[in-house]
C-alpha cells in the first residue's frame, strides 16, 4: 500500500498540519515543526503537542507516515567550526522536537563543503553530527535526502549516502530519502532507465534504508544539477515514470511525499497517482 501526502502547511501551530494532510486527501504527510528559516525556535506549547497527536488520531495518520523537514539553515558538513556547532545544536533540538511530537523521522539535506574541504570530509562530518544527535535522542531516525548536487551540496551519489551510513554507529536509526527531481537532476536516468537506476542504488545503498520519498517532477535536464521542481506529468519525468512507480511494491509502506510547486493541485495529484495503483 502506498502512503501520499504533500508537505503541507504547519501555519498556526503544528496542530494544523494533520487537518491540512486530511484537506488534501492524504494518509501522509510532511511539515516543519518550527519556521525553517529561522535558527532558533520557541518550544513547542504543549497543548499544542496533545492537539497534534489528537489530530493525527482523529484523521488515521499514522507516525510511521509523517516525515519532519528539518531547517534549511542546517549545514551538517560545514567546514567552520562556528557554522558546524551552531548546525549541529539546531539539528538536536530538530530531533527533539520529533521526539516530543511522538514522530520517527527526521528528513534533512546532508550538508555542502562550501569549496573549503573535500567531499569526504565533508561527509564525514556529516556522519559525525548523526552521530552525537543520535546518542542524545532516542526513537527517531535520521533520514538523509539525496541531492540534486547544487552548488557545493553533497549527497547526490548514491555512494556519498553510503559513504555516510557506513560511518553512522547506530545504523537502525539512520535512512534515506530519495527525491525523484533530485535524482534525475543530479544524473540518474529515471526515465530511461528506471531499473538501472534502483538497481543501483539497491546495490550501492540498500533498499532496507530508504525511510520515504519526495515525489515530484522536474524542470530541468537530466544531470543539470539543478533543483527545480516541477507538478506531476508537467515536467521531464513525465507520467509514465509516476505509473511505473505507483505500481512498484518497493516503495509500498513508507511516506510518499510531494513537494511539487503549486500546492492547489496537491489533492488532485493525490487522486492522480492513486489511480495508477
Amino acid at each position: 500500500m502506498k502512503f501520499i501526502g504533500a508537505h503541507v502547511s504547519a501555519s498556526g501551530g503544528v496542530e494544523q498540519a494533520p487537518v491540512n494532510a486530511n484537506g488534501i486527501g492524504a494518509n501522509a504527510f510532511a511539515l516543519f515543526t518550527k519556521n525553517q528559516r529561522q535558527w532558533v525556535a520557541k518550544p513547542i506549547p504543549e497543548d499544542s503537542v496533545n492537539q497534534f497527536k489528537e489530530n493525527c488520531k482523529t484523521y488515521h495518520l499514522d507516525a510511521a507516515y509523517i516525515l519532519p523537514h528539518d531547517s534549511y539553515l542546517i549545514n551538517l558538513g560545514h567546514p567552520e567550526e562556528e557554522g558546524l556547532e551552531k548546525s549541529r545544536a539546531a539539528f538536536l533540538d530538530e530531533m527533539q522536537r520529533c521526539e516530543q511530537l511522538g514522530l520517527r523521522l527526521l528528513n534533512f539535506h546532508p550538508g555542502s563543503h562550501l569549496n573549503k574541504i573535500s567531499v569526504e570530509v565533508c561527509l564525514d562530518k556529516v556522519a559525525e553530527s548523526i552521530n552525537l544527535t543520535l546518542d542524545k535522542t532516542a526513537g527517531v531516525t535520521a533520514v538523509i535526502e539525496n541531492t540534486a548536487g547544487q552548488g557545493s551540496n553533497v549527497g547526490n551519489e548514491f555512494w556519498q549516502l553510503k559513504y555516510i551510513i557506513d560511518r553512522v554507529k547506530d545504523q537502525s536509526r539512520v535512512g534515506v530519502c530519495l527525491d525523484t527531481c533530485h535524482t534525475y537532476s543530479a544524473g540518474y536516468d529515471l526515465v530511461n532507465e528506471y531499473d538501472k537506476v534502483f538497481d543501483e542504488f539497491d546495490s550501492t545503498v540498500g533498499f532496507s534504508y530508504l525511510k520515504g520519498i519526495h515525489l515530484n517532477d522536474t524542470k530541468k535536464a537530466l544531470g543539470s544539477r539543478v533543483d527545480r521542481h516541477d507538478s506531476i506529468g508537467k515536467g521531464l519525468l513525465g507520467l509514465d515514470f509516476f505509473k511505473r512507480f505507483m505500481q512498484d511494491s518497493r516503495f509500498d509502506g513508507i511516506p510518499i511525499i510531494l513537494e511539487t510547486p503549486d500546492d492547489t493541485l496537491w489533492a488532485e495529484e493525490i487522486k492522480l497517482l492513486r489511480s495508477f495503483e
